[in-house]
């Protein structure tokens, strides 16, 4: 489930499979770089016992706060993180206002998006356990990538980062929730985060439960500081 700011937009005269196919390549380095980070997170976990036990300590945090963790970490990872690289490293250090108008956005956003994966995360682990089992992992990546992901995830970040891209103004919004809409934005969009986000899933259900949303967390974190890296340095080069 990546941000929805991290695809280029999309030319509504391009077919979805194209301009999918399109973003998914200019999002090629930052999602191999995210996959190979993320699989040495898992090979880490089962067999260097130091990283094992931190993220053991994570997850015994994250089962104490519930629903609050998942909170914390979304607007951290998704909102705080980005805004902060973008702050002192782009901007030298210095505040704009647009910053603060970002994080008023971003932080409910992300609050929202984080317990939304939980609860689809508790939902996936009493349908289908939580056992890290080849049959089980299939599943659970099947049904977020093929019917949360189309259903929920994917309109909703494309509805809501096109709204505050149209300055909040609740004029044509009424266009976001029609078929033509579907296919000239949310399926484009489906098309580029599912060659890097299927391998991420992939290795976030094949670790226990309890450690999936602190590494969703790390996964989160990890594109968005290298897509904000890549788009800002792209911005500096035009």
């Amino acid at each position: 489930m990546p941000p929805a700011h991290s695809i280029p937009q999309i030319i509504p005269r391009d077919r979805p499979w194209t301009a999918g196919l399109r973003a998914a390549r200019a999002n090629v380095v930052p999602g191999l770089i995210v996959q190979a980070l993320m699989f040495s997170t898992l090979m880490a976990y089962y067999f260097y016992p130091p990283t094992r036990g931190w993220f053991d300590q994570l997850a015994a945090v994250k089962e104490r706060l519930g629903y609050g963790y998942s909170a914390i970490n979304s607007v951290v990872a998704g909102a705080v993180i980005p805004e902060l690289l973008r702050i002192f490293i782009f901007q030298r250090a210095r505040l704009r206002r647009s910053n603060l108008s970002n994080l008023l956005f971003t932080a409910p956003f992300w609050c929202m998006m984080g317990l939304a994966v939980d609860y689809f995360y508790r939902c996936q682990a009493g349908w289908f356990g939580g056992a890290a089992t080849f049959a089980v992992v299939t599943k659970k990546v099947l049904v977020d990538q093929f019917l949360y992901n189309p259903l929920f995830a994917c309109p909703v970040m494309t509805w809501l980062y096109d709204w505050k891209s149209r300055g909040f103004r609740f004029q044509e919004t009424g266009a976001f929730f029609t078929i033509t809409y579907y296919r000239d934005h949310v399926l484009p969009t489906l098309f580029a985060t599912w060659g890097i986000w299927i391998p991420v899933m992939l290795i976030l259900y094949s670790l226990p439960s309890m450690v999936q949303i602190p590494l969703f967390g790390l996964a989160l974190s990890l594109w968005v500081m290298l897509y904000t890296w890549m788009s800002e340095q792209g911005t500096r080069e035009k």
